[in-house]
Order: C-alpha cells, then structure tokens, then sequence
C-alpha cells in the first residue's frame, strides 16, 4: 500500500497495481480497498489501478471530527497525486465521494457513478434501524451491523448479502463496521444537488444501475442524468447493488466499453 497526506494531515492509503492510464476506484460503505477483488485483475489489463481506502479503514488513519467534506478532498488528493489525468469510479457512498471530488480537481478525464444515495434525504436510515445497529456494535457483533446495513439499508436480498460474506473483503467490513452509521447520517445532513452546482461537472460521465435496484438508487440516477451535461445511464439487467459480486463480467464490460477508446 502506498499513503499520501489528505489536506488536514489524514494519512490515505491506496493500493497501486497494473499497467496503462490511471484508474482510480473508490469504494462505497461497509469495505475496504478489497472490495475490487472480482473485477481488479481485468482492470489491471488495460489499467494503472488506485484503489483507495477511504478514511477510517483499511491503510488509511482517521480524524475527528468526521465530516463528509473531507472524503471528497481525499479522493482529488489522490487523483492529483497521480501527475496526469486519470479516470474515476466510485460506488455508493464512494459515487458520493467520486461526483464530490469532480468540483475539487481538474485531472478527471472519465467519470463513472454506480448507484449513489441520496443526498439531504432524512430516513435513509430509519431511527429503529439506526437504534439496533448502534447496540450490535455496543455489544461488539460487528458482522451483525454489516448485515443489517446490506438488507434493510442498502436493500440487498439475503442471497446477496451471503454471497459478499464468502468473500475476502468481509473481513474489511466488518472492521469498518464504526464507520457506517456516521456516513448515513453526513448523507442525510448534505445538501442535495442541483443543476447549477453540476454544471461544472464537464467530464463525460456514465451513471450505472441495476435493473432490479431498489426505486431510490433509480431516481438519483435519473435526476443525476437531467443535471449533468455529458452523462449516459447504462441499465445491468438482472442486478442490484453489488454487481462488482454478482455479474463481473458484465459489470467489467460495461466500464471498459465506456474508458477505453474504440476503433
């Protein structure tokens, strides 16, 4: 892992890997760097990879107080640690971080949102939900946090939510397990986005959903679509939040067939 200093002293770690122009991934909540695993290694055949791990886990230290401000300038901190225009991918909470940092910097050449929340919505984490994570952590079941996180916030059905515990990253998950309740609540307090604060978004940009993704994920990608000016929705038939698990191949193709140039 290697580590450059964010712009309040926060030590961010990222994992560098393959060969080709900058890719930099930011992964969304409840993980780690790891998250890539499915999809890392035919990334690395076209691509420079960053896999960054965001603030609070992995390599990366933490400061307090949080805000969701300083997420943003870590991700074009990287970005403009790299030395060259770079490509930038980000997942749930991470397309939050990713569409943030496109304000922040001018070394983003291609943008990829896949399915981020909303922002300045209250609800998101409804208060009894909020309620039983808060005591799983106090009572140190951080596996139970993850899970309750993935179905009844993240809408992920229980066969998905198996299939991401039998992978490698769990274990990254669980150990940011603290993080998550502080992330939904700095999502619910931002200010949503508008159409003039976007319009500096310039860069083209795909926004990915599942076809079966809950309806809130649907209706941020279409109205993130009315506001940016050089956006395109690319609709996975079949998948839901985590297609990264569930449809590599397809979720591979869909980024590659948007960054590299065609004939």
């Amino acid at each position: 892992m290697e580590k450059i200093h964010a712009r309040d002293g926060t030590e961010i770690g990222y994992r560098r890997s393959g060969n080709g122009p900058p890719l930099v991934l930011v992964h969304g909540g409840t993980a780690d760097h790891t998250r890539w695993a499915p999809v890392l290694s035919a990334f690395e055949d076209h691509f420079t990879v960053y896999a960054i791990d965001r603030r609070g886990r992995g390599e990366s230290s933490d400061t307090e107080p949080y805000a969701i401000e300083r997420e943003f300038e870590d991700v074009a901190a990287v970005i403009d640690s790299i030395g060259e225009p770079a490509d930038l991918l980000g997942h749930s909470f991470g397309a939050v971080c990713a569409l943030e940092a496109a304000l922040l910097t001018t070394h983003i050449r291609k943008l990829i949102l896949y399915e981020p929340p909303p922002l300045g919505v209250e609800g998101i984490l409804p208060p009894e939900t909020a309620a039983r994570m808060q005591a799983l952590l106090d009572s140190g079941d951080r596996d139970g946090v993850i899970s309750t996180f993935l179905r009844e916030v993240a809408g992920l059905p229980p066969h998905e939510v198996e299939l991401m515990r039998s992978l490698p990253a769990w274990q990254g998950r669980v150990a940011a397990a603290h993080t998550i309740l502080r992330e939904i609540r700095a999502i619910e307090a931002h200010s949503p986005w508008d159409t003039e604060r976007l319009r500096h978004v310039q860069m083209p940009t795909l926004l990915l959903q599942g076809g079966d993704s809950v309806e809130s994920y649907r209706q941020v990608i279409e109205k993130l679509y009315a506001m940016l000016s050089d956006s395109r929705i690319v609709v996975m038939p079949g998948q839901q939040h985590v297609a990264m698990n569930t449809a590599p191949d397809l979720f591979v193709r869909e980024v590659l067939a948007f960054l590299l140039p065609t004939a």
